[in-house]
């Protein structure tokens, strides 16, 4: 009673101060009964506008909002994905009729073509599906799932509002739900979960739950009650409206609402209050109304379990068998009631005018326009660039800045992807997913309107730190092969593509091994181009340790004019921490050199820099400093003093007691304790150094320094010393100082090799 009275107080106060032309005056009839008011006074047109002063309250575009949701779909290999994505495309009239996973329809093909979207999540044709679920717009959303692909998953993930976690109701959580749940956490999305396959023998949907608590640590509880399992699995009853649902016709689209059957009556209620009494644990709303032994509805729960679910604190569990077309409309509806809107999602910006300070955007369509680029399709009319929204509009024909590149771009086509075909529309707003054709730009740059300068994602891309020389084996499939590198440079700003000025192959650069393999597959399956792989290098650096001064006099006299040029100077390391790896200072006194041969001399010793004489890799962390020199009135010029310059830098070098630098990982392992020892002592021999050690449930987390040179084949070592259940993440830290035997035996190596290279 006390609450419903405060809601018509707070509604009576609303409808107050609605319109300053309006009173509303309790009387002797207008008395609070029954949580109920009464109004005198209040002439019709009055009340009209009462309405529209409130409805000027809500902004135009707070309904739009409120009625879409992005959401992706994660899950271990074999949860029965694909088929659950199939059937929601069906559903919601996606596609039109419901095939195998391997039919002809094309969508389940397109999902199996590609092992390896395997590991990085959904396979949908378009990286964001449109459907539309009983007026509510969902975008489904092609979700990557591997760690090493750091800045792709971040971007991915940074679209979605919410996801759907599948688990296979015989096989339970596995490792890879274990990965996709922690990159959900990591991310901060609010999930629903799934178990699917309840027709299959051996299914047990409480044991995944008591699984997904235990292992995954979730705050969960079901919201459904299977009527029956494997062979007899008929229907679902739903905890929240204490309905039974039965699926009926060939689709299972004919849905057929009625009572719970009398012999499960104690089970549902035994599971209800369960539901309640987690969801309760978590808000304080419904806790309240528990503890005092009210009646509570099923509004009441209902608007809990969103109140926890948006707020990650609690992760409602649906239940259902894709393959036999049940349980997809009520987990559809649960999308649209527990799942949050694009304006419940706090998004942060790094504002480039401030040094990347973090800004929380409003989600407000009102406010400046910024705009996520977060993947790139290639369609026979060009380049195709999915865009997310997340504040402003955007409108056909409008200018927008690219961020990164600075670049100002007109919006030519703006569509949205809806069923097979691409529907044209005139404008957008903040929270919704389009495409836009012909807008060049790459996979991860932000778009704004030019009065902010935010971008979505850290503009700092790191360096790669492994290389790979690829070539294609038929030399008629060059073309193809030099599309696949362009698209995949333009899609991951980690993927580098460069020349070796030695052998003139084509060398790769990326974040890890299996970064790198993952692109030489999708070059073979994507493009049909076989490519052939040689070893994997790592990407070194040397530096200098101690000033060493140069005086070299380059001259060259051979008939008509010569060559003259002399520098005199030194070299000496950086200090700790600059910015720069590369400094260069004129300390020249006079005109002893011209002023205009100074930047050859730059040049040159840049040139000089970029192979160093130890392993024939590039020198950092480098300071050339010019005190003298000397020209020659009619022989010096720009070459002269640029190769004066080579010669200097190569003359000195040995002499300043040059270093070989090695990429130096920060690796993170997840280890059941048991095999914690073994993994220390594997890290160990690999020259790691641990630095954190703790505890996580029944798991160890270890923090390492590894150098890369040491870490080849690690996920296979990995896996065969934790029997499959250890995983890795490994990112660049820093180049560091290689061993003084480890220098030797690189020299070796590369001396050994080069006679054979010349």
């Amino acid at each position: 009673m006390a609450r419903s009275r405060s809601t018509a107080q707070r509604l009576l106060y609303a409808l107050r101060t609605a319109t300053t032309t309006t009173t509303v005056s309790p009387s002797p009839t207008s008395s609070l009964i029954g949580g109920t008011f009464h109004l005198r006074h209040f002439s019709a047109g009055n009340v009209a506008r009462a309405k529209a002063a409130t409805i000027d309250k809500d902004p135009w575009w707070k309904e739009s909002m409120e009625m879409t949701r992005n959401i992706g779909i994660s899950a271990h290999i074999d949860s029965g994905k694909t088929t659950l994505t199939e059937r929601i495309l069906f559903y919601t009239g996606r596609i039109h009729e419901i095939h195998e996973v391997r039919g002809k329809d094309g969508v389940g093909a397109k999902m199996d073509s590609m092992e390896l979207e395997r590991e990085k999540g959904i396979t949908i044709q378009s990286a964001a599906t449109y459907c539309t679920w009983k007026d509510y717009k969902v975008n489904i959303i092609d979700t990557p799932g591997h760690v090493d692909f750091t800045i792709e998953v971040e971007r991915a993930l940074r679209v979605l509002d919410g996801a759907i976690l599948v688990f296979c109701s015989v096989g339970g959580v596995q490792s890879q739900s274990i990965t996709v749940d922690r990159q959900m956490k990591r991310y901060e999305v609010p999930r629903l979960a799934f178990i699917n396959k309840l027709d299959r023998m051996g299914a047990d949907p409480w044991k995944v739950l008591n699984q997904a608590r235990s292992k995954l640590r979730h705050h969960s509880a079901a919201v459904q009650v299977p009527i029956g399992l494997e062979d007899d699995f008929k229907g679902l009853i739903d905890l929240v409206k204490l309905k039974a649902y039965y699926f009926h016709g060939p689709n299972g689209d004919k849905l057929e609402i009625e009572e719970v059957p009398s012999d499960m009556l104690a089970l549902v209620a035994e599971k209800r209050r369960e539901l309640i009494e987690t969801v309760s644990e978590v808000d304080d709303i419904l806790a309240e109304a528990f503890l005092s032994d009210e009646t509570i509805s099923d509004a009441d729960l209902e608007g809990a379990i969103r109140r926890a679910t948006t707020a990650r604190k609690f992760i409602p569990v649906f239940m259902g068998s894709a393959f036999k077309n049940k349980g997809i409309q009520p987990l559809l509806d649960g999308v649209l009631s527990y799942l949050p809107c694009p304006v419940e999602v706090n998004n942060y910006a790094l504002d480039q005018s401030s040094n990347e300070e973090k800004v929380e955007l409003t989600g407000n369509p009102d406010g400046p326009l910024v705009a996520l680029a977060f993947k790139l399709e290639d369609r026979k009319f060009g380049q195709l660039t999915y865009l997310r929204i997340y504040e402003g509009v955007i409108r056909k024909g409008d200018s927008v800045i690219n961020v990164t590149t600075g670049k100002k771009t007109k919006i030519p086509r703006l569509i949205r992807m809806h069923s097979n075909e691409m529907e044209d529309i005139e404008e957008a707003h903040a929270g919704q997913i389009v495409a836009v054709f012909g807008v060049d730009c790459a996979s991860g740059d932000t778009f704004t309107d030019g009065s902010v300068k935010y971008t979505m994602t850290s503009m700092s891309v790191p360096e790669p730190v492994m290389s790979l020389a690829v070539q294609p084996i038929s030399k008629d499939s060059g073309g193809q092969f030099s599309k696949a590198l362009n698209r995949f440079q333009r899609e991951d700003p980690t993927f580098r593509v460069g020349l070796d000025p030695e052998s003139g192959q084509t060398i790769i650069s990326g974040m890890g091994e299996l970064h790198l393999d993952i692109y030489v597959e999708r070059i073979r399956r994507e493009y049909k181009v076989d490519v052939s792989v040689g070893k994997p290098r790592v990407n070194f650096r040397e530096t200098v340790t101690q000033r060493a001064d140069f005086d070299y006099l380059h001259k060259k006299q051979s008939g008509g004019q010569g060559q003259y040029g002399r520098v005199i100077g030194y070299i000496e390391p950086l200090p700790a921490g600059s910015e720069t790896k590369f400094e260069f200072e004129n300390m020249l006194v006079g005109q002893a050199v011209p002023s205009n041969f100074i930047p050859a001399i730059e040049k040159g010793f840049k040139e000089a820099a970029n192979s160093g004489a130890l392993i024939g890799h590039p020198v950092e962390n480098l300071r050339v400093v010019l005190t003298d020199g000397a020209a020659h009135a009619v022989d010096s010029s720009e070459l002269a003093f640029k190769m004066a310059s080579i010669y200097a830098f190569r003359q000195c070098y040995a002499a300043s007691r040059p270093v070989i630098l090695e990429p130096v990982m920060l690796v993170e392992l997840k280890v059941p304790t048991e095999f914690q020892g073994s993994v220390a002592g594997d890290l160990n021999k690999r020259k790691g150094v641990i630095v954190g050690n703790d505890q996580d449930g029944d798991d160890s987390v270890i923090t390492a320094h590894v150098p890369l040179n040491n870490m080849f084949g690690y996920s296979t070592s990995l896996r065969s010393m934790t029997q499959g259940k250890g995983e890795f993440t490994m990112e660049y830290k820093e180049h560091s100082p290689v061993s003084r035997d480890v220098q030797t035996q690189l020299i070796n190596t590369y001396k050994g090799n080069k006679p054979a290279d010349e």
